[in-house]
C-alpha cells in the first residue's frame, strides 16, 4: 500500500518561513513529477509548485520569489521551503506525486496525494 505523508505545517507570523516536506512510501518503481497544491476555506484547490524528475520548477505566480520546491529521489521526498509567509498564505498544503508502483507482479501508474497539512499565517 502506497502512503503519502506530510509534516512540517503550523502556526506562523507574517515574514516567517515554514518547510514543508513530504515522503512516499510503499511498493514504489518510479516517481515522476512531484508537486505542492493548497487549499484555501472556500476557495479551489490551487496549484503551488511542481519539479521534475530531472529538477525542472514551475511556480504559482503569486510564490514565486519566495517558495522553493526541491526533491530527493533516493528518499521519495518532496520539499517546500516557504519564505516570506503572508496571510493569504494561509490553508490546507497538499503534496502530490505521479507514481509507478508494482503489486503483485503487476505495474500501474497514478496520481496519490498526501493527507494535507495546514499552514496559518497570522499575528
Amino acid at each position: 500500500q502506497v502512503q503519502l505523508v506530510e509534516s512540517g505545517g503550523g502556526l506562523v507570523q507574517p515574514g516567517g518561513s515554514l518547510r514543508l516536506s513530504c515522503a512516499a512510501s510503499g511498493s514504489i518503481v518510479r516517481i515522476e513529477p512531484m508537486g505542492w497544491y493548497r487549499q484555501a476555506p472556500g476557495k479551489q484547490r490551487e496549484l503551488v509548485a511542481t519539479i521534475t524528475r530531472g529538477g525542472t520548477t514551475n511556480y504559482a505566480d503569486s510564490v514565486k520569489g519566495r517558495f522553493t520546491i526541491s526533491r530527493d529521489n533516493a528518499k521519495n521526498t518532496v520539499f517546500l521551503q516557504m519564505n516570506g509567509l503572508k496571510p493569504e498564505d494561509t490553508a490546507v498544503y497538499y503534496c502530490k506525486m505521479y507514481l509507478v508502483i508494482r503489486d503483485s507482479g503487476r505495474y500501474s501508474r497514478d496520481d496519490y496525494w498526501g493527507q494535507g497539512t495546514q499552514v496559518t499565517v497570522s499575528s
